[in-house]
């Protein structure tokens, strides 16, 4: 798989992308996370225009999954509950890791791909994302706690440390 930054004639395959993993979420019994047409269009420019949009390709060039790397604070990361960061150092934050599905292996691609390039990594997800809370640890991410989002909402909270 090769990852390249997101263009905005991808914004309706990352769409595409996004109502196929909300549909797997409520398939596996995740019927809280990314409601509401969460991540909408405006977010997925908003990240391409940033520069953090990232998609996933697969061997045919077609775009199979996509995650944002934000590099600096998290405005949500900055109190965290019922543990502690392992350290304050600069650091990445991966948000919004989705996949189509077609292929196997996106998430490895994307976490490898960002530890080959950071060497401080924060993510977070909902309680119920019983996928990522497996994928995150198998790849040496460490829970640290819990955070809230912006709407108040709890998230498990991980880092990894090269």
């Amino acid at each position: 798989m090769e990852i390249r930054k997101t263009m905005l004639e991808d914004v309706d395959s990352l769409l595409m992308i996004f109502e196929r993993a909300r549909g797997f979420m409520r398939s596996i019994g995740n019927y809280v996370q990314w409601i509401n047409g969460y991540p909408s269009r405006e977010q997925v420019v908003r990240d391409i225009e940033a520069g953090c949009s990232y998609c996933v390709l697969n061997a045919a060039n077609k775009v199979v999954g996509t995650f944002v790397a934000v590099e600096g604070e998290d405005p949500t990361y900055r109190e965290i509950w019922d543990g502690a960061w392992l350290n304050d150092e600069p650091y990445v934050t991966i948000h919004r890791l989705a996949s189509d599905g077609s292929e196997k292996g996106m998430a490895e691609a994307c976490l490898r791909w960002c530890m080959a390039r950071w060497d401080n990594i924060r993510a977070d997800t909902h309680r119920d994302n019983q996928v990522l809370l497996h994928i995150l640890p198998k790849y040496g991410f460490r829970r640290c706690g819990i955070i809230h989002v912006a709407d108040g909402s709890e998230r498990i909270a991980f880092q990894w440390l090269r």
